[in-house]
């Protein structure tokens, strides 16, 4: 089993927005997930980014793989793992 933390998107049409879910990589985009461990709004602005990054290092620690999009996520939150 390969976890990794990616984008879930809901929302319905022209307003997405996202939640940052550590999944098994086997499982659908929006489907099954671990845990929700932050979202992301483009819509609002300024752009509304909450990550919790305990609960990220923890993850990465045990062997869970971002994904670029969450990379970028943590990026301009000015965080680093």
């Amino acid at each position: 089993m390969s976890v990794c933390i990616r984008l879930s998107v809901k929302g319905s049409n022209n307003k997405p927005f996202y939640r940052v879910v550590v999944t098994d990589s086997r499982f659908k985009r929006d489907g099954k997930f671990l845990e929700i461990v932050g979202h992301y709004d483009p819509k609002k602005r300024p752009e509304s980014i909450h990550l919790d990054m305990d609960k990220i290092k923890e993850w990465v620690a045990k062997g869970g793989n971002l994904t670029p999009a969450v990379k970028k996520l943590i990026k301009e939150k000015g965080l680093s793992i």
